[in-house]
């Protein structure tokens, strides 16, 4: 995916969780944060980050943060980019043919996935999330607790159980990394889950993605330990 009136800048402060100061090209400016997760490790004053000017007059924030730099490691945070770069994936025959019928949003009993995918006899549920906590290397998800991401695995079981393919799909927002893994420390419940669902047939896929200011592609798959 490709990203359109890109600028680089320098990270002040975030006050919510929404909403952070930069500083573009020497002016202190409001800025919209696509990412609701802590991002504490990312978002250090001082840091150099990208952001995307947004045209429309109405918008209260001008901008968005799109991209941090972490040491030597450009970090997409932008949350809605997994799943535009996964159907952008699918679509070009990775993961199913290139014919595959994709539908976004879809629902199977209490829970909305992020894609329903019919190719010849496969009918496949997928979940995706993105990743962007790193340490040495290592990458870890969730960033903080989600019961909704323990819910949406456990419906993924369900899918198997009705004779449904069911995956998640790990979007790691970053390259040159060595493995993911639950993050056990901050939600046990999330490890677990996910563990069960392996063990019920679930798929698990992770990737890396090349990653440029203003660009997002996925890349090569990367080892999951559970």
């Amino acid at each position: 995916m490709k990203y359109e009136h890109i600028e680089k800048a320098v990270f002040l402060e975030r006050p919510n969780r929404f909403v952070a100061y930069v500083e573009v090209a020497g002016k202190r400016e409001v800025c919209h944060v696509k990412n609701t997760g802590r991002c504490r490790e990312l978002l250090l004053p001082g840091a150099e980050i990208y952001v995307q000017h947004q045209t429309n007059p109405t918008r209260k924030t001008p901008l968005d943060l799109i991209a941090v730099k972490k040491g030597e490691r450009l970090i997409n945070m932008d949350s809605q980019a997994p799943n535009r770069v996964v159907a952008e994936w699918l679509k070009k025959g990775y993961f199913c043919s290139q014919d595959a019928m994709i539908r976004s949003e879809c629902r199977y009993g209490n829970s909305r996935f992020d894609f329903y995918i019919e190719d010849g006899r496969r009918k496949i549920f997928m979940e995706v999330k993105g990743v962007t906590l790193e340490e040495k290397g290592i990458v870890c998800f969730p960033d903080a607790p989600t019961e909704r991401g323990v819910k949406h695995i456990q419906e993924l079981i369900e899918c198997k159980k009705a004779g449904f393919e069911a995956y998640i799909f790990f979007v790691i927002q970053m390259k040159d990394v060595c493995f993911l893994k639950p993050n056990d420390r901050t939600h046990r419940a999330f490890g677990e889950t996910l563990r069960k669902a392996v063990a019920e047939g679930v798929g698990v896929l992770a990737r890396d993605c090349l990653v440029e200011p203003d660009k997002l592609v996925i890349d090569q798959e990367v080892e999951v330990r559970l």
